[in-house]
């Protein structure tokens, strides 16, 4: 009794939020779904929308009086609904994507219809979660859904963990190892990737805190800052702090220390004198003056 309601069923029945401006001819197409349930439908709307469809529909028949059947099974009579309506009115509603998302995606994916897989990897994406992520995941590759696909790998390098105990991990590594494989590499990839990026961060941060320095050296042996300056300019007159003064007073102490320090005098090991020789050699190696206008000591 439900199948004879399902085959009568008109197309403004399964497409209730259409309205046209024009009257619609009479269906001369049957889509044939899940338990041998059929939506009627134009051949025209179908062909302008779909090429797999205008292939399928643009095949002789073998019967002129037999009626033309287009088969699409192996999803819900629901969504294969929601799929023609799609084709009809371009439209897909909130509650639609979020009950048969993943089969309207198959359903653009294999019917080659861009504006609604664009749609459907969206809506699809945003309602990922770590129970559904490793289906989702097979999907947008099997989809050559590329945006899905790295959305759901980094969902599973982020909740690793958690996705290992649910059940769609556990079937996967049972019947697709190589998709396995592709996670494992995917998250020993990212995490090398944060290693490089974490190890670059901290070189830029010594590059500029060496750059600050040699600036603080050159400016203190030139013209002074606070307390200390060139030996023939008087401390009254020397400069108030300047604007890297955090960096300049560090390297201030680093000199009065290397003037006083007895271990370096005597030949010992003092890590502060060693920066400090560290600062001079480096200065003197990248030092652009003539060698004698230069007033950082040791300089060439």
């Amino acid at each position: 009794m439900e199948e004879n309601n399902h085959n009568s069923t008109s197309t403004s029945a399964v497409i209730p939020a259409i309205s046209f401006s024009v009257e619609l001819p009479e269906p001369d197409v049957h889509i044939l779904t899940s338990g041998g349930l059929r939506i009627p439908a134009h051949s025209s709307i179908l062909a302008m929308v779909s090429p797999v469809l205008e292939n399928i529909i643009e095949r002789p028949i073998k019967h002129r009086r037999s009626e033309r059947v287009i088969p699409i099974l192996g999803v819900p009579y629901d969504a294969v609904s929601a799929f023609v309506g799609y084709l009809y009115s371009s439209r897909c509603t909130e509650e639609q994507m979020e009950k048969y998302g993943i089969h309207l995606l198959a359903l653009s994916h294999v019917y080659l219809v861009p504006q609604l897989k664009q749609r459907c990897t969206k809506g699809v994406s945003q309602r990922l979660t770590v129970e559904n992520v490793v289906d989702v995941l097979q999907l947008a590759r099997l989809c050559d859904a590329p945006d899905l696909y790295v959305k759901c790998m980094k969902l599973v390098a982020e909740r690793f963990k958690a996705v290992e105990q649910t059940e769609g991990w556990k079937f996967m590594q049972d019947h697709d190892p190589w998709l396995e494989l592709e996670i494992l590499q995917f998250i020993e990839e990212a995490e090398s990737r944060k290693k490089r990026t974490r190890r670059h961060r901290e070189e830029q941060s010594l590059y500029l805190q060496l750059s600050e320095a040699m600036e603080c050296l050159e400016h203190i042996c030139t013209e002074g800052c606070t307390t200390v300056g060139p030996y023939d300019v008087e401390p009254v007159k020397r400069k108030s702090p300047c604007k890297k003064y955090e960096t300049c007073r560090g390297v201030q102490l680093l000199i009065k220390h290397f003037a006083l320090c007895k271990r370096r005098a005597n030949g010992g090991g003092c890590s502060r004198c060693k920066r400090m020789w560290q600062l001079l050699r480096l200065h003197s190696s990248i030092c652009d003056h003539q060698p004698d206008s230069c007033r950082v000591p040791l300089c060439r």
